[in-house]
Order: structure tokens, then sequence, then C-alpha cells
């Protein structure tokens, strides 16, 4: 007589099919935790990020004092300048994508890979999800959940959000971050006072900014200025 046969579902692994089931239920409660964490920040100003941690960690670490200077400004009390010269600095389609600039990014894969200085082709999106919801870092899986934030950002938030939040935690000197601190340690003034020349500079500093300063100036750093302003005149109006 034949043996009945034993079909494949019933035959597979017991720890296989623990673990599947962990993975899924994983898989499952990052989607939820994330959308909604992505959806509360919609609405809830990040009070800190990983980034400003780490950054005092560092501090810690070589004997110096903890220092996070930052002050949240609503997107209408920053300077129009600064808006500006952030978008025509870091992304000057920031309107027109969705989060990807697939442009600047196959030329910086064409960089990377004949070996030149690492560039990154960053939007300011991409940039924003990486400085509020991950770490700092070069790995594929880093870069594969700030693609992930990206689009949940792009989906739940508008652009408007997306600046004012960049502008409030993008890290802009040693301790300093978001417009009015820079503002108020390098000029002494609210950003919403800023001039074109004075939000250029600071934002010709922002892919180094614990290692350049608008106060220390060198002439490379004044000629990203000039190409600022340049862009600047160029970019229409920021229409949200």
């Amino acid at each position: 007589m034949a043996k009945p046969r034993v079909s494949k579902a019933k035959t597979k692994h017991p720890f296989i099919k623990k673990a599947t089931n962990i993975a899924t239920k994983v898989f499952i409660y990052f989607l939820l935790v994330s959308v909604f964490w992505v959806i509360a920040l919609r609405f809830i100003n990040p009070p800190i990020t990983l980034l400003m941690v780490l950054r005092n960690l560092e501090r810690k670490a070589d004997g110096k004092s903890f220092k996070i200077e930052k002050k949240w400004v609503k997107f209408e009390n920053i300077s129009n300048n600064m808006k500006r010269a952030a978008v025509s600095a870091e992304d000057q389609l920031f309107l027109q994508h969705i989060g990807f600039d697939f442009k600047s990014i196959e030329k910086a894969f064409a960089s990377n890979a004949k070996g030149k200085k690492v560039k990154g082709g960053s939007t300011i999106s991409q940039q924003t999800a990486k400085n509020v919801f991950l770490w700092p870092g070069r790995s594929w899986i880093r870069k594969g959940f700030e693609a992930y934030f990206t689009l949940l950002i792009e989906i739940f938030w508008s652009k408007e959000r997306i600046l004012e939040v960049y502008l409030n935690v993008i890290e802009m000197g040693d301790g300093i971050y978001g417009a009015e601190a820079a503002a108020q340690e390098y000029y002494g003034k609210s950003c919403v006072k800023l001039t074109r020349n004075q939000a250029a500079l600071i934002a010709a500093c922002f892919p180094n900014p614990r290692r350049w300063s608008p106060k220390n100036a060198t002439p490379y750093i004044r000629h990203r200025q000039y190409l600022i302003l340049r862009n600047m005149k160029r970019l229409g109006p920021l229409d949200f």
C-alpha cells in the first residue's frame, strides 16, 4: 500500500517556521512604528537627534563638556535668505523631486567608482531623514533605512515641514544645531535677520561644519559662498 504524501508545508523545519513568523512580526511592527513615528514628527518638533547624542559622547571621550546649542524656530521665522541659501547649496531641485535626485546619485556613483573623493549626492529630504531618524555613517544598511525614511517623510510631510526640520536640526558647528543657533553664534542675531551674504556663508559650511566656520572662512569657503549666492539669484521662487 502506497504511503500518503506529506505536503512541503508540513515538512518545513519547526525552527525555520518559527524564525519566519518572528521575522514577519518584526517587519510589521517596524512598519507600524516607523510610520507612526514619521506622522508624529510632522506635528511634534524633535527635541534631540541621535547625531547630537553621538557628538556629545565624542566630546565626553575628548574630555570636553556637554554642549548642544539649539533653539527651534518656526518656518516663517527663518530668513528667506537662509531657506534659499540652503536649497541653492544642497538641493536646487528640492521642490521638484520626490526625495531623490537620481542624476546627482548617478554622478556620485561614477565619481566614487573612479576612486575619487567620496561624494554623497543626498537631497535635503535624504539629509533630513538621516539627521532625524538615523545615525551618521556610509553603510549600505544605513543608506537603505535612509531611503525608506526619505519616502515616508515625502509622503507624510510637506516640503515646507521637511525644510523647517532640516534647518532646525542640521549640524552647523561644534555643538551648534539649527539656523537660529548658528545665526546667534556667528552673527549675534536671530536667523530671521540674516542677510544673503551671511546665509550663503553659513550654507557654504554645511558639508563639514566642525571643520569649516563662517568666523574663519578660508578662500575655498568664500568661493563656495560666491557660488551659492550665484545660485540664489538663479533659483526661482520657493512656492510651498
